[in-house]
């Protein structure tokens, strides 16, 4: 069994992290709940395990992109929501990023609902709240 270590960690590319732990071989993983801030601007909040993102977190982009829900192995995967800049928003099941059922919700607040793959969506179509 590994031990779970509070440290700040700062990657060679700049990364910085909070809660690690060793591997049996001395390697350095992320696990548990914690914080990566990259070089970037890009910031993870959220549970990790195996060193990937895994389980609840966001992810915070620097162009105001924000993705809040579940994670797998670094991907967006479960039930979530992603922010765009623009301020609109999709929210539904993400199946390895971009894929899966759910609602988009346009500039003008309009709630488009159909199947999602990466940038496509075909089918949508519009809720109308009577």
């Amino acid at each position: 069994e590994s031990e779970l270590l509070k440290i700040s960690y700062i990657f060679p590319n700049g990364d910085t992290y909070g809660e690690c732990c060793h591997t049996p071989e001395g390697v350095m993983m992320r696990q548990g709940t914690g914080t990566q801030i990259s070089s970037s601007g890009t910031t993870y909040s959220g549970e990790w395990s195996n060193d990937k993102m895994n389980g609840r977190g966001t992810l915070s982009h620097p162009s105001g992109a924000v993705y809040e829900g579940q994670f797998r192995e670094n991907m967006y995967h479960g039930r979530g929501t992603y922010s765009f800049p623009d301020g609109t928003t999709y929210s539904g099941n993400f199946n390895n990023n971009f894929e899966g059922e759910g609602e988009f919700t346009d500039a003008e607040g309009h709630v488009w609902a159909g199947s999602f793959h990466r940038k496509a969506a075909p089918g949508l179509k519009l809720k109308l709240n009577m």
